[in-house]
C-alpha cells in the first residue's frame, strides 16, 4: 500500500474580517487547503486578492476570524502569540519581498542570528557555508546598505534556510528585483529547497515563478477560483479548495 505524504499545513474554512469605518470588511472567504510535506505551492492573484493575508494565517503570523489552521499538527488558530512564535521558530522560515534585514548587522550576522537564537553552537560555521552557497562569501562583513537588492535577498534566503526549516514561506521573493536578478533569486530558492527537502509555499503575481511549483492556487477577491490547480495527491486526500 502506498504511503500518503505527511500533511504539513491543513486549513479549514478560514475567513478573515477586519473592522473599517463602514463596519466590517471580509478579506478571506471560506478558504480550505492541504499542503503536504515537501510540496511546492504557489498562491497567485492580483494585488488585493488576499494572498498575503492567507500566507500570514498559514504561518501563524495572524489568526483567522473563523476557521482552523494546523501547521505540523499544531492548532495555530487557538494558540497565543507566544505559542505561535514558538511553533514558527521550530518549523518555519520566511523570505519577504522587502528583505527585512537588520541594518546594524553584517550579512554574516544577519544570517547567523536565527540559528544563534535557537541555541545552535555551530551557527557561525553554517552561516559561512550558506554565504558561500549564495555566492556572497566575499561580502560577509558588508552591511545591508552596502549590498544591492539582489544581494540583500540572497542574504535573506540564506537566513531563512539556516535553521533548516520544515516549511518555508516566501512573499513575493523576487518582486523588487530586475528580471535577471529575480531569476537568479528564484533559482537559488528552489535549489536550496530541493537540497533540504523543505515544504515551500510562496505568494507571487508572477505566472512564470508560479509554474515552477508543483501546484498553483489562484485567488480572486479573497477566494480560490481554480479548483483544478489541486494536484493528484491532494485530490486523493480529498483536499477542498475554497
Amino acid at each position: 500500500m502506498t504511503k500518503l505524504p505527511e500533511i504539513h499545513i491543513n486549513a479549514s474554512h478560514l475567513a478573515k474580517r477586519v473592522k473599517v469605518s463602514e463596519g466590517s470588511l471580509t478579506i478571506l472567504h471560506d478558504i480550505s487547503l492541504t499542503i503536504n510535506q515537501g510540496e511546492t505551492v504557489a498562491i497567485v492573484g492580483a494585488s488585493g486578492s488576499g494572498k498575503s493575508t492567507l500566507l500570514s494565517l498559514l504561518a501563524g503570523l495572524d489568526i483567522p476570524s473563523a476557521g482552523e489552521v494546523f501547521l505540523a499538527g499544531h492548532p495555530l488558530h487557538s494558540l497565543s502569540e507566544d505559542a505561535r512564535a514558538g511553533i514558527r521558530a521550530q518549523y518555519v522560515g520566511f523570505v519577504f519581498q522587502s528583505f527585512l534585514l537588520l541594518p546594524s548587522l553584517t550579512a554574516l550576522e544577519n544570517i547567523t542570528l536565527p540559528a544563534e537564537l535557537a541555541g545552535d553552537k555551530n551557527a557561525k560555521q553554517r552561516a559561512i557555508a550558506l554565504l558561500k552557497q549564495v555566492g556572497l562569501e566575499a561580502r560577509h562583513d558588508f552591511y545591508p546598505a552596502q549590498l544591492s537588492g539582489g544581494e540583500q535577498q540572497r542574504v535573506a534566503i540564506a537566513r531563512a534556510f539556516i535553521t533548516q526549516p520544515a516549511i518555508l514561506f516566501a512573499d513575493e521573493p523576487s518582486a523588487n528585483l530586475d528580471a535577471n536578478t529575480g531569476q537568479k533569486i528564484e533559482d537559488l530558492l528552489f535549489d536550496l529547497n530541493q537540497q533540504q527537502g523543505t515544504t515551500l509555499v510562496l505568494v507571487t503575481h508572477s505566472e512564470d515563478l508560479a509554474r515552477r511549483c508543483q501546484r498553483q492556487l489562484k485567488m480572486q477577491a479573497g477566494r480560490f477560483v481554480d479548483a483544478s490547480a489541486t494536484d493528484d495527491v491532494s485530490q486523493q486526500e480529498q483536499t477542498h479548495v475554497g
